[in-house]
């Protein structure tokens, strides 16, 4: 039985037993005890700075989905959705609950999906009190009243200081984070990286949403206009979802992960924000700079003995984040449900820097580049990634996607063909050359292409008045952008030098061509037509 006052609760139901258990405690009470545990620090912000440790990003090849009933026959099983045991995880739960057994854990009754008729309860048990802070902040937060009858459907444990032993628990490596459908529970080891803890419950629902609820889940953030329109940003970490949503002329939704309903309603999975603060500045992203105070956990970045920060300083990681409550941004939407899509945006930061800054997509474009989710992996997000390299990420989010590909891409273009949403593809990435010599698209002409989009004052038709069609990827790019110089409009023009573009551009096209091949027997021929339909100048 809960006991708000006392803030304990009984989890021996979960097999950990004799732990003092610290339940629903408040964000200044968890910061004030991981200062005194001397687990992180005070910022400059006031804001809590900790270190994640041994992992400061996702570790992909230890992520593990248990094969089960449920399972067997949905996830699309590879060396994305890795399968697990079911007897081995049993054991290894044993272990790690074993583990948090007599100690002092942190347990905190949250839920995800902002939309009542999705809503997923959840429990999370935390061996560290910044583990469970963040948890605060990234699921939403149920009111008083609603802990009272709380019932938790699914479990997070994450205990960062069990090792696993490979060679009898399962596992790849000491570190591992594992779903269990049947049992509902994440369970989390080895690794304090805390976007594990975010990410297990998004692919949870990238499979319960669309196989139980015919929901579309999204990797992507949302925002609306004063007119109620709605905005989808898709992309991978680095390729500006939150930086682009965030926007003082439009209210955010969310910036990471929601749901696309049947009632044509978008809704935030979540409750916080999850930034990127590599080279972070107040001029370039005031919402996130101001967002950065009491309540928000600063990760892996740089101080000096004041707590002052140094965005730039990379020798911890390029994957610097900042958590916090969403409601640290002035301009959202409340509750975080928005509707009549309008225009979708696929982000990609194009490392090679051939791919056009903005182009206006046709429905089998849009499908095309929906399914291979092209962008460049950016340093520090994944453990080994040093330096960006180019990466197909089908859906702009494989790596939580337990199903198939192209289960998400229908769902996906049955709702652009039925709301008839403008799709364009956005470079954030390189300019005026490759990775190494060009340089990365300022974002205020980004925030200009868009803003253009969003206004309406980029051409509806796509016809060779308004539009230049690329000879190589067969995208079309806008001649003339308010806010943006003509010369930023072409990457072959900036490059000067047609031999080394086209090389470049064919490169690619190549390589999108080598990674739809698996794709093709399921696509049709509008989708197949949106691809490269050239290799040749």
């Amino acid at each position: 039985m809960t006991n708000l006052d006392a803030k304990t609760i009984s989890i021996d139901n979960l097999g950990i037993s004799g732990a003092t258990v610290r339940y629903q405690l408040t964000s200044d009470e968890l910061h004030d005890i991981t200062i005194e545990k001397e687990q992180g620090e005070n910022s400059s912000f006031g804001a809590l700075a900790v270190k994640t440790g041994e992992f400061t990003g996702r570790s992909p090849m230890d992520r593990f989905i248990v094969k089960d009933e449920i399972t067997k026959d949905e996830v699309w099983w590879g060396n994305i959705n890795i399968p697990f045991d079911p007897e081995k995880f049993d054991k290894l739960y044993d272990k790690v609950t074993a583990y948090l057994s007599n100690k002092e854990v942190f347990v905190r009754d949250s839920y995800a999906c902002a939309d009542e008729n999705y809503k997923l309860n959840i429990r999370i048990v935390a061996e560290y009190p910044w583990s469970n802070m963040f948890a605060y902040n990234m699921f939403l937060r149920p009111t008083a009243e609603e802990l009272k009858n709380f019932t938790p459907e699914w479990t997070v444990i994450n205990a960062p200081g069990f090792m696993s032993i490979p060679s009898e628990d399962g596992t790849r490596q000491h570190n591992f984070a594992i779903l269990n459908f049947s049992r509902k529970i994440a369970l989390i080891g080895g690794t304090g990286y805390t976007g594990e803890i975010k990410k297990g419950i998004f692919s949870a629902l990238n499979f319960i949403l669309p196989v139980f609820k015919n929901t579309l889940p999204m990797h992507c953030s949302a925002n609306v206009g004063k007119e109620g329109d709605t905005a989808i940003f898709f992309g991978l970490s680095g390729t500006g979802k939150t930086t682009l949503s965030t926007d003082p002329n439009r209210a955010l939704i969310g910036d990471d992960e929601h749901g696309w309903t049947s009632e044509n309603t978008v809704f935030n999975f979540e409750g916080g924000c999850y930034a990127k603060v590599i080279d972070l500045s107040q001029e370039n992203e005031p919402e996130i700079y101001g967002a950065i105070k009491r309540g928000a956990i600063l990760e892996n970045v740089v101080m000096d003995a004041n707590g002052n920060v140094d965005f730039a300083d990379t020798s911890i990681t390029e994957n610097t984040r900042v958590s916090y409550p969403i409601d640290h941004i002035e301009n959202i939407k409340v509750p975080s449900i928005g509707s009549n899509p309008k225009n979708i945006f696929f982000l990609t930061a194009d490392a090679f820097g051939v791919l056009p800054p903005i182009s206006k997509l046709t429905p089998g474009q849009a499908a095309y580049h929906f399914i291979s989710g092209y962008t460049a992996k950016v340093a520090g997000t994944e453990a080994g990634i040093t330096e960006p390299q180019p990466s197909f990420s089908a859906c702009f989010g494989a790596p939580f996607m337990p199903l198939h590909p192209t289960r998400y891409a229908e769902m996906l273009s049955k709702k652009m063909k039925e709301t008839g949403v403008n799709v364009w593809l956005i470079n954030t990435g390189w300019f005026a050359g490759p990775y190494g010599v060009g340089n990365r698209m300022k974002l205020k002409y980004t925030r200009a292409m868009i803003t253009a989009a969003l206004n309406g004052d980029l051409p509806s038709e796509i016809n060779r008045e308004n539009y230049h069609i690329h000879s190589v990827f067969g995208l079309a790019q806008p001649r003339q952008c308010p806010g943006v110089p003509s010369e930023l409009l072409s990457q072959r023009q900036a490059w000067n030098n047609d031999t080394e573009y086209y090389k470049t551009a064919n490169k690619l096209a190549d390589s999108f061509k080598a990674n739809f091949k698996k794709f093709e027997e399921f696509a049709s021929e509008e989708i197949l037509a949106g691809g490269p339909p050239s290799t040749e100048k």
